[in-house]
């Protein structure tokens, strides 16, 4: 299985329980599992990453470090049909300007896993609100409606068997 990971699954981890200085083997092992090809970041997301950063940013400058982003990086194009398709499909066909923005880069993410889907799952921090419309609608529940499988960071954490002894 190949693990696609949303942006906000690395930034929470850092943010939250995960600290680059405080568990620096989380970090090691993310990117063992890239560089195993268990887990990417598609293209587009990493730019979203990237248009995100701040001055003093830990987590930007370990994924920038070339090895990491190299290891990371999904290195495919995506396939502009499925994207249309996950948009249309997924949230609403006549979205707007604004909407469009809304919804951000989650799309491609989407149809990256829907390249393979047996193969493949979306990795993301939002929870499902299966009333929420349109742009508001979430990332798990797109991805239920449209044959996607994805799963919060813990669950793949117990699937590719984190633990901060891993190398052992």
């Amino acid at each position: 299985m190949l693990y696609l990971l949303d942006a906000n699954v690395l930034i929470t981890a850092n943010s939250t329980y995960y600290p680059l200085d405080q568990v620096p083997e989380f970090w090691s092992w993310v990117h063992h599992q890239a560089e195993s090809n268990r887990l990417k970041i598609p293209r587009e997301i990493m730019e979203e990453i990237k248009a995100g950063r701040k001055d003093d940013d830990p987590l930007l400058d370990w994924i920038c470090i070339p090895e990491i982003e190299s290891a990371l990086l999904l290195d495919e194009l995506v396939d502009v049909a499925l994207v249309q398709h996950v948009v249309s499909t997924g949230y609403a066909a006549d979205l707007s300007d604004d909407e469009v923005e809304k919804i951000g880069r989650d799309p491609f993410l989407i149809a990256y896993a829907l390249a393979d889907p047996a193969k493949r799952t979306v990795v993301r921090t939002e929870v499902s609100r299966p009333s929420a419309q349109r742009a508001n609608r979430k990332v798990p529940d797109v991805c239920q409606n449209l044959g996607a499988i994805s799963c919060g960071p813990f669950a793949l954490n117990r699937a590719l068997g984190f633990r901060t002894g891993w190398r052992t």
